[in-house]
């Protein structure tokens, strides 16, 4: 029986809190989810880890028996925790594409990458994404990429993401509502294994509109555009009122939500377990998660960061690219 692919690891942000949790999650992990770190190796070391350079990815499950695999990419600056360094941008940046290559190639089994600082990266190197999720889109050449949170409790997807709040109506579309619910569906069957996947639509008003007293969303946009899913086999609930969607007997009848904004979806996944948070993109070709939280500047270098997002992101991305590769080959 072959061995599964080994996880391609980006190193994020040097001066933020990834190398210590990547650290902290082969620490915990070992060769039960392998993974190579693509990075400086000389910065890897310092966390208080074996560290084991690897010339290959195919050589990560080897080494992670009794070592961090790292794929040794310099940096060229020094790093100092919490103090971003421009002058590494491109290294950074050089991190997500290698891991992109090499899963694409087939040589990883999928892209976990570890917090970046955006302003860093456009002023180093001209970044000129809004961030990793579409920096992803633009190398897999995706034409529409999902962010999906997860953790213990659900799953949740922001149809609109980073924009303003008195922006959402109008960037909330029909065609934007039915695309995201297509990508959700095909992803929980696909990369989760759930045959039927039933879909939670939140409204965008409180109480859903009720019934247009608080706005007309609900009627003229959400409601057809959940029929018009459901007309082609979908399984859509909705528009629910937010406030009553997320306790436990609520959650239990559905396997994801779809909700308006950010907040909406994020602050129910935050509450319930802040710690084991993980974004995963779906629209992609390749299997990617990442731990949901920033570089943590603030307590960077001080040994007080948790990995247990990270090692959780790790954990769902073997799994996710396992389901996948089932999938893919009971379809051939």
């Amino acid at each position: 029986m072959t061995a599964p692919l080994p996880l391609a690891l980006s190193c994020g942000d040097p001066a933020g809190i990834g190398g210590e949790i990547a650290a902290a999650a082969w620490r915990a992990l070992g060769a039960e989810a392998p993974f190579a770190l693509i990075g400086d190796a000389d910065w890897a070391a310092g966390f208080g880890v074996p560290v084991a350079r690897i010339d290959a990815i195919e050589d990560a499950a080897a080494a992670a028996q009794s070592a961090l695999p790292v794929l040794h990419r310099p940096f060229p600056a020094p790093v100092t925790p919490g103090i971003p360094a421009p002058a590494n941008a491109a290294a950074v940046i050089a991190s997500i594409e290698d891991a992109v290559a090499l899963t694409r190639a087939g040589r990883a089994a999928g892209v976990v990458t570890l917090p970046i600082n955006k302003k860093a990266l456009k002023d180093g190197a001209g970044f000129a994404h809004p961030g990793h999720t579409e920096f992803l889109a633009h190398l897999d050449g995706a034409t529409r990429a999902v962010m999906l949170l997860m953790g213990p409790a659900m799953k949740v997807v922001p149809v609109t993401i980073h924009i303003a709040l008195a922006d959402v109506p109008r960037a909330l579309t029909a065609e934007l509502l039915t695309a995201t619910a297509r990508i959700v569906h095909a992803a929980l069957i696909r990369d989760f294994a759930i045959a039927r996947p039933r879909i939670a639509v939140a409204g965008l008003n409180p109480h859903a509109g009720e019934g247009g007293v608080m706005g007309h969303e609900e009627i003229d946009l959400i409601a057809p555009a959940i029929a018009r899913l459901r007309e082609d086999g979908l399984t859509l609930t909705g528009p629910l009122p937010a406030d009553t969607m997320f306790h436990p007997a609520a959650r239990a009848k559905w396997d994801a939500a779809l909700c308006m904004y950010h907040d909406q979806a994020l602050i129910p996944i935050k509450t319930l377990d802040f710690d084991r948070g993980v974004n995963t993109t779906l629209g992609l070709s390749f299997v990617r998660t990442s731990p949901d939280h920033g570089t943590a500047y603030d307590i960077a270098g001080k040994g007080l960061a948790s990995a247990l997002s990270l090692i959780e992101a790790i954990r769902a991305a073997r799994d996710m690219a396992a389901c996948r590769a089932a999938f893919d080959a009971a379809a051939r």
